[in-house]
């Protein structure tokens, strides 16, 4: 294993691991009033409303692909009767779609960030490296599954790029897994990492938080304003029906 090697698939993870904590550790700390999307939905919505569904839902079916191609280790997925041909046909034919939806809500979103004014006014400098950063990755996994398995007949990265993953968290990290695997799949999993060290810097925290605090939340009491309010004294109690 070389030196580059070991800096980009040992070192680099655990980089971006501790980038991706305690980043979001500082930004909770030090900008909360700022943990939030920054929603533009007052200035456009129409394309917002097709926009928006398309690439949450896509990115939500893609992650829930990449934690089950990465986590879940190959012999569980046999041991519960699934085939890997069973298993790999459905996660290429849906991993693809869930890409290309992803992609074509991110393009939507991004041609509304530019050409409606008032968004495009509202729009930093993190927000533009967010969407470059998320395209990247993106689009670098769609080739990678597209080259892999129409060009290439199949790569079955469950051999290597997945024991790899789970081997950062083992904390005995197997960088030499990396070495043989195709380039576009090692460039999208460096998009990724790379991903993970601007993640808490953008508002992609918002991915991590959710309306907890409404179960707990007290009951707010509104009170309708009488017109005839002073004209008569307020009796206690409830009034006797006409």
């Amino acid at each position: 294993m070389t030196v580059t090697d070991v800096l980009l698939w040992v070192v680099f993870p655990y980089v971006a691991l501790l980038v991706f904590v305690l980043g979001h550790v500082w930004r909770y700390r030090y900008d909360k009033f700022g943990w939030t999307t920054r929603s533009s939905q007052l200035y456009e919505r129409r394309l917002l409303r097709v926009g928006s569904p398309l690439f949450h839902f896509g990115v939500l079916v893609v992650l829930l692909g990449h934690v089950g191609g990465l986590v879940v280790p190959d012999w569980l997925t046999e041991d519960l009767g699934i085939s890997e041909h069973a298993y790999h046909v459905t996660a290429v034919v849906l991993g693809t779609v869930a890409g290309v939806c992803t992609l074509g809500g991110l393009a939507i979103l991004i041609y509304r960030r530019r050409t409606v004014g008032p968004v495009f006014s509202a729009t930093t400098r993190n927000d533009k490296l967010m969407y470059a950063m998320l395209t990247l990755a993106i689009v670098l996994g769609l080739a990678a599954t597209v080259a892999a398995n129409v060009f290439e007949g199949g790569y079955d990265y469950r051999k290597t790029v997945s024991p790899w993953f789970r081997s950062i968290f083992y904390l005995q990290p197997d960088g030499e897994l990396m070495s043989g695997v195709p380039i576009l799949f090692r460039l999208h999993a460096l998009s990724a990492l790379a991903l993970f060290c601007v993640w808490p810097f953008t508002r992609l925290v918002h991915m991590l938080t959710a309306p907890v605090g409404y179960l707990t939340h007290p009951y707010i009491v509104y009170r309708s304003r009488d017109e005839r309010l002073g004209s008569r004294p307020v009796q206690r109690g409830w009034e006797r029906a006409s």
